[in-house]
């Protein structure tokens, strides 16, 4: 079994960036099991192709306005996440919808796809996310655990 946990946004526009802020922030505080391999997208598209062909899972992190309050945070998993991904934030939400629809066409969908995602509250030019969203990368990231553990791959705490 192969799960990727892939962060994507942009790091230049504060909370756009809350994914790849989250999977840092996993990394450094957690050991991953060999099964887990944890990819900071950024703002790229279909360029994730390769990385996310043959993954059986996949649990992406993002900035997305789902109806949440401002730092709320959501949950989507299944046909929820492409469709979702249509409507689009920023530019690279796009690019990640046209790459699940391009691994279902190759034949290589991940058994399982389930967003976590944080509604910005600022989109301004600054590298720091907004206290409000800053104040939950803890639980984004622990959500992210939950999710490795219901598919069998606990994360350990590094000490």
């Amino acid at each position: 079994m192969r799960v990727v946990v892939l962060g994507i946004g942009n790091m230049l526009m504060s909370d756009e960036g809350i994914g790849v802020h989250a999977v840092a922030a996993l990394e450094q505080r957690y050991t991953l099991p060999e099964t887990v391999e944890v990819v900071d997208g950024g703002t790229t598209g279909m360029e994730l192709f390769p990385e996310l062909q043959g993954a059986d899972h996949l649990v992406v992190v993002d900035a997305v306005r789902a109806g949440q309050p401002e730092g709320g945070i959501v949950r989507l998993s299944g046909d929820a996440v492409p469709a979702f991904f249509k409507t689009k934030l920023s530019p690279h939400q796009v690019g990640l919808s046209d790459v699940l629809a391009a691994l279902r066409f190759a034949g290589s969908e991940p058994q399982s796809v389930v967003l976590i995602g944080v509604k910005p509250v600022s989109l301004e030019l600054a590298m720091e996310l907004s206290p409000a969203v800053a104040a939950r990368l803890d639980e984004v990231v622990e959500r992210v655990v939950a999710e490795l553990a219901a598919l069998g791959c606990p994360a350990r705490p590094r000490e």
